[in-house]
């Protein structure tokens, strides 16, 4: 049991590395091809690079194979309806992120995108549910950390930084949206539904708001590959399987460990370097979102 612990927190760090590059991939991507036809590319790729893994699960669920025609007309509806939902949500996100990383370093985008973690408790107050004191303590933590992040000299907050701001809230709501279908349905089958919806809906963006061309597109190649098969595909396995049987306040907590990636990424491969009052700020972020984790003490 204690190397299967082991062994699972190795794949999620896996997926963490490859979250947090993949904001490297997007950026990069950006010199070549618009926002629009970027994401088209990687969700329609990374819906397609989950269709052998779905294949495969259905053949080794029992359940899944035993279902009556009834049961899985049902859960048939319940994927679309869930990753049509999902992917709307999705594209929205991914698309302001997208957006923003034009404006802003790499670095930044993945400690502001990391920011859906606490303002998802936020989101569900509006819904009546009561929010721990942590949860304000780390929201409070979490402002100060983006003052210091993001507020230059003039007070205000750079446009890049203000996209990926809204793209974070917009990630809340789609964690909202799976959460409420990812019980009913398959969750490989849910996401693969949500890139292709994602990847559709960008694709028709793409052609209405940009241009674009077979030739840009290939020498994009290697970014859009990275964040279609490597971030989509084959971080959303190590995902699957290493949340197995996991604690999910530990798993959620490795995962967050994307944003420090990203800023590592950015400063190795790209050279965007941090200045002391953005690291600072980077730091007071992190430990917010390590502070909405956290499990409540028991009575």
């Amino acid at each position: 049991m204690q190397k299967e612990k082991i062994r699972n927190s190795i794949l999620l760090l896996l997926t963490a590395i490859i979250w947090g590059t993949a904001f490297v991939a997007q950026s990069v991507g950006m010199d070549y091809i618009g926002p629009f036809t970027f994401n088209a590319a990687r969700f329609l790729i990374g819906g397609t690079v989950l269709i052998p893994l779905i294949i495969y699960r259905s053949k080794k669920n029992p359940l899944l194979r035993n279902q009556s025609m009834e049961e899985k007309r049902k859960n048939r509806k319940t994927v679309w309806i869930g990753g049509i939902c999902c992917g709307i949500a999705l594209c929205g996100a991914s698309l302001l992120q997208q957006m923003g990383i034009q404006h802003t370093i790499v670095g930044k985008a993945g400690f502001i995108t990391t920011l859906y973690i606490i303002i998802v408790p936020l989101v569900e107050l509006l819904f009546g549910k009561k929010i721990a004191k942590k949860i304000w303590v780390g929201a409070v933590m979490a402002v100060v950390g983006l003052y210091l992040l993001c507020i230059n000299e003039n007070f205000s907050i750079g446009k890049g930084d203000f996209l990926v701001l809204i793209c974070a809230v917009l990630f809340a709501v789609h964690i909202l949206v799976i959460d409420h279908f990812a019980p009913k349905a398959d969750g490989v089958c849910l996401s693969a539904v949500q890139f292709f919806i994602s990847g559709t809906v960008s694709a028709i963006g793409a052609i209405l708001f940009e241009n674009p061309n077979v030739s840009a597109m290939l020498e994009a190649v290697v970014p859009i590959l990275y964040a279609g098969v490597m971030s989509c595909g084959v971080a959303y396995t190590l995902q699957v399987i290493g949340q197995k049987d996991m604690n999910p306040t530990v798993a959620s907590m490795i995962l967050s460990l994307e944003s420090v990636i990203s800023v590592l990424a950015g400063w190795i491969i790209l050279g965007q370097a941090l200045s002391m009052k953005e690291i600072i700020g980077c730091v007071i972020v992190f430990m917010a979102v390590i502070l909405v984790q956290l499990p409540e003490k028991k009575k």
